[in-house]
Protein backbone atom coordinates (compact mmCIF):
# COMPACT_ATOMS: atom_id res chain seq x y z
CA UNK A 1 0.00 0.00 0.00
CA UNK A 2 1.80 3.46 -0.84
CA UNK A 3 1.97 5.73 1.97
CA UNK A 4 -0.14 8.45 1.88
CA UNK A 5 1.69 11.98 1.19
CA UNK A 6 1.68 14.44 4.60
CA UNK A 7 -0.02 17.44 4.19
CA UNK A 8 1.40 20.54 5.47
CA UNK A 9 3.26 21.04 8.50
CA UNK A 10 3.43 17.62 11.09
CA UNK A 11 4.65 17.88 14.62
CA UNK A 12 8.12 16.93 13.67
CA UNK A 13 8.16 19.09 10.77
CA UNK A 14 7.81 21.99 13.49
CA UNK A 15 10.05 20.37 16.08
CA UNK A 16 12.59 20.89 13.69
CA UNK A 17 11.76 24.07 12.60
CA UNK A 18 11.96 25.31 15.93
CA UNK A 19 15.13 23.82 16.56
CA UNK A 20 17.01 25.24 13.30
CA UNK A 21 15.41 28.37 14.58
CA UNK A 22 16.59 28.40 18.50
CA UNK A 23 20.07 27.34 17.28
CA UNK A 24 21.07 29.60 14.81
CA UNK A 25 20.13 32.26 16.96
CA UNK A 26 21.39 31.06 20.31
CA UNK A 27 25.25 29.87 18.38
CA UNK A 28 24.99 31.91 15.12
CA UNK A 29 25.52 28.75 12.92
CA UNK A 30 23.08 26.05 11.64
CA UNK A 31 23.40 22.95 14.01
CA UNK A 32 24.18 19.48 11.96
CA UNK A 33 21.76 16.74 11.21
CA UNK A 34 22.33 14.16 14.19
CA UNK A 35 22.24 17.71 16.74
CA UNK A 36 18.89 18.30 15.05
CA UNK A 37 18.16 14.40 15.38
CA UNK A 38 18.94 14.72 19.34
CA UNK A 39 16.80 17.86 20.03
CA UNK A 40 13.37 16.28 18.07
CA UNK A 41 14.04 13.04 19.66
CA UNK A 42 14.33 11.39 16.24
CA UNK A 43 17.23 8.59 16.93
CA UNK A 44 17.39 7.71 13.19
CA UNK A 45 19.59 10.24 11.09
CA UNK A 46 18.16 8.83 7.49
CA UNK A 47 14.43 9.97 9.51
CA UNK A 48 15.67 13.34 10.36
CA UNK A 49 17.15 13.35 6.53
CA UNK A 50 13.44 12.24 5.68
CA UNK A 51 11.67 15.05 7.52
CA UNK A 52 14.46 18.04 6.26
CA UNK A 53 13.73 16.51 2.38
CA UNK A 54 10.30 17.61 2.83
CA UNK A 55 10.85 20.74 4.64
CA UNK A 56 13.01 21.51 1.94
CA UNK A 57 10.45 20.36 -0.48
CA UNK A 58 7.73 22.86 1.04
CA UNK A 59 10.13 25.24 0.87
CA UNK A 60 10.88 25.87 4.37
CA UNK A 61 14.62 25.81 4.13
CA UNK A 62 17.32 25.09 1.78
CA UNK A 63 20.28 22.74 1.85
CA UNK A 64 23.54 22.38 1.13
CA UNK A 65 24.57 18.61 1.12
CA UNK A 66 28.44 18.71 1.17
CA UNK A 67 28.32 20.75 3.84
CA UNK A 68 27.71 18.94 7.44
CA UNK A 69 26.05 22.44 8.64
CA UNK A 70 24.47 24.02 5.26
CA UNK A 71 20.86 23.96 6.86
CA UNK A 72 18.80 27.32 6.30
CA UNK A 73 15.85 28.55 6.93
CA UNK A 74 14.16 30.63 3.94
CA UNK A 75 11.72 33.77 4.61
CA UNK A 76 8.97 31.10 4.11
CA UNK A 77 9.36 29.58 7.40
CA UNK A 78 5.75 30.27 9.14
CA UNK A 79 7.74 29.65 12.69
CA UNK A 80 10.48 32.10 12.43
CA UNK A 81 9.84 35.28 13.80
CA UNK A 82 13.03 37.12 13.18
CA UNK A 83 13.84 40.66 13.34
CA UNK A 84 17.11 42.84 12.63
CA UNK A 85 18.60 44.73 15.97
CA UNK A 86 20.91 47.78 14.64
CA UNK A 87 24.62 47.11 15.83
CA UNK A 88 25.85 50.57 17.17
CA UNK A 89 29.41 49.65 17.83
CA UNK A 90 31.84 48.27 19.63
CA UNK A 91 32.05 47.92 23.65
CA UNK A 92 35.54 47.09 25.75
CA UNK A 93 35.38 44.27 28.00
CA UNK A 94 38.40 44.46 28.62
CA UNK A 95 40.44 47.62 31.29
CA UNK A 96 38.49 50.58 29.57
CA UNK A 97 40.44 52.36 27.15
CA UNK A 98 39.98 55.85 25.62
CA UNK A 99 37.36 56.03 22.80
CA UNK A 100 35.38 58.69 21.48
CA UNK A 101 31.67 58.98 22.16
CA UNK A 102 31.32 58.45 18.89
CA UNK A 103 32.44 54.47 18.67
CA UNK A 104 28.83 53.89 19.21
CA UNK A 105 28.24 54.23 15.96
CA UNK A 106 31.06 52.67 14.46
CA UNK A 107 29.10 50.46 11.90
CA UNK A 108 27.65 51.95 9.46
CA UNK A 109 23.49 52.47 9.28
CA UNK A 110 23.20 48.99 7.50
CA UNK A 111 24.83 46.82 9.84
CA UNK A 112 22.63 44.81 11.93
CA UNK A 113 22.47 40.95 13.43
CA UNK A 114 18.95 38.85 12.94
CA UNK A 115 17.32 37.09 16.37
CA UNK A 116 14.93 34.88 17.02
CA UNK A 117 11.99 37.17 18.76
CA UNK A 118 10.94 34.28 20.75
CA UNK A 119 15.00 34.02 22.60
CA UNK A 120 14.28 37.82 23.98
CA UNK A 121 12.85 38.16 27.20
CA UNK A 122 10.13 40.81 26.15
CA UNK A 123 8.42 40.85 22.72
CA UNK A 124 7.08 43.91 22.70
CA UNK A 125 10.20 46.48 23.34
CA UNK A 126 12.17 45.51 20.99
CA UNK A 127 12.58 49.15 19.50
CA UNK A 128 14.59 49.54 22.45
CA UNK A 129 17.58 46.88 21.85
CA UNK A 130 20.61 47.03 19.94
CA UNK A 131 23.69 45.49 19.50
CA UNK A 132 27.27 45.82 20.20
CA UNK A 133 30.46 44.50 18.68
CA UNK A 134 32.76 43.02 22.07
CA UNK A 135 36.18 44.32 22.10
CA UNK A 136 38.30 42.18 24.84
CA UNK A 137 38.28 39.49 27.80
CA UNK A 138 37.05 40.63 31.06
CA UNK A 139 33.57 38.92 30.36
CA UNK A 140 34.89 35.66 29.59
CA UNK A 141 33.69 34.25 32.55
CA UNK A 142 30.30 35.24 31.27
CA UNK A 143 30.90 33.61 28.42
CA UNK A 144 31.35 36.30 26.31
CA UNK A 145 34.68 36.47 24.49
CA UNK A 146 36.08 39.06 22.36
CA UNK A 147 34.42 39.39 18.56
CA UNK A 148 31.06 38.33 20.27
CA UNK A 149 27.96 40.35 19.96
CA UNK A 150 25.82 41.93 23.12
CA UNK A 151 21.95 42.94 22.56
CA UNK A 152 21.59 45.87 24.60
CA UNK A 153 18.19 47.27 25.91
CA UNK A 154 18.06 50.94 26.71
CA UNK A 155 16.51 51.36 30.19
CA UNK A 156 16.64 55.15 30.50
CA UNK A 157 20.39 55.25 32.39
CA UNK A 158 19.16 53.12 34.99
CA UNK A 159 20.46 50.04 36.46
CA UNK A 160 20.11 47.42 38.92
CA UNK A 161 23.03 46.08 41.03
CA UNK A 162 24.73 42.65 39.27
CA UNK A 163 23.17 43.65 36.09
CA UNK A 164 25.96 43.69 33.23
CA UNK A 165 25.53 46.85 31.15
CA UNK A 166 27.21 49.30 29.01
CA UNK A 167 29.04 51.95 30.47
CA UNK A 168 30.06 55.52 29.63
CA UNK A 169 32.09 57.13 31.51
CA UNK A 170 32.44 60.99 30.21
CA UNK A 171 35.39 62.55 32.40
CA UNK A 172 37.87 59.41 31.09
CA UNK A 173 36.36 59.21 27.57
CA UNK A 174 36.21 55.47 27.99
CA UNK A 175 33.50 53.01 27.48
CA UNK A 176 33.01 49.37 29.01
CA UNK A 177 30.95 45.81 29.26
CA UNK A 178 31.00 45.21 33.21
CA UNK A 179 28.66 44.16 35.83
CA UNK A 180 27.23 47.04 38.20
CA UNK A 181 27.22 47.67 41.39
CA UNK A 182 25.89 50.95 43.15
CA UNK A 183 27.85 51.70 46.91
CA UNK A 184 28.18 53.97 49.63
CA UNK A 185 31.26 55.15 47.96
CA UNK A 186 30.36 55.51 44.23
CA UNK A 187 29.94 52.60 41.72
CA UNK A 188 31.64 49.35 41.25
CA UNK A 189 32.55 47.93 37.70
CA UNK A 190 33.14 44.49 37.96
CA UNK A 191 34.53 42.38 35.57
CA UNK A 192 33.97 38.81 35.14
CA UNK A 193 37.81 37.19 34.79
CA UNK A 194 39.53 36.73 38.12
CA UNK A 195 42.94 38.36 36.57
CA UNK A 196 41.29 41.67 36.33
CA UNK A 197 40.30 44.30 38.79
CA UNK A 198 37.11 45.63 39.22
CA UNK A 199 36.57 49.95 38.13
CA UNK A 200 35.99 52.01 41.10
CA UNK A 201 33.77 55.28 39.90
CA UNK A 202 33.15 57.46 42.43
CA UNK A 203 29.79 59.20 43.44
CA UNK A 204 30.63 62.68 41.76
CA UNK A 205 32.14 61.46 38.61
CA UNK A 206 29.62 61.43 36.17
CA UNK A 207 28.21 57.54 34.76
CA UNK A 208 26.08 57.10 31.94
CA UNK A 209 24.27 53.73 32.01
CA UNK A 210 24.06 53.00 27.93
CA UNK A 211 22.39 49.65 28.40
CA UNK A 212 21.84 46.13 29.72
CA UNK A 213 22.87 42.76 28.03
CA UNK A 214 19.63 41.05 27.35
CA UNK A 215 21.58 38.52 24.97
CA UNK A 216 24.71 36.90 23.64
CA UNK A 217 25.49 36.11 20.24
CA UNK A 218 28.73 33.80 19.96
CA UNK A 219 30.85 34.40 17.00
CA UNK A 220 32.29 30.99 16.13
CA UNK A 221 34.36 30.52 13.35
CA UNK A 222 31.93 29.38 10.24
CA UNK A 223 34.07 26.91 8.83
CA UNK A 224 34.77 24.63 11.82
CA UNK A 225 32.18 22.19 11.56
Amino acid sequence: MMARKAKGLGERHKKILKFLESHQSREGFPPTIREIGEATDISSTSVVNYYLDQLEKMGKIERQRKISRGISLTESSPLVDMFKIPVAGRIVAGEPIPVPASDFTYFDAESSVDVARSLLPSRSDTDELFALEVDGDSMIDAMINDGDIVVMKSTGGEAKNGEMVAVWLPERDETTLKYFYKESEGYRLQPANPTMEPIHIGKDEPLEIKGKVVMVIRQIDKTVI
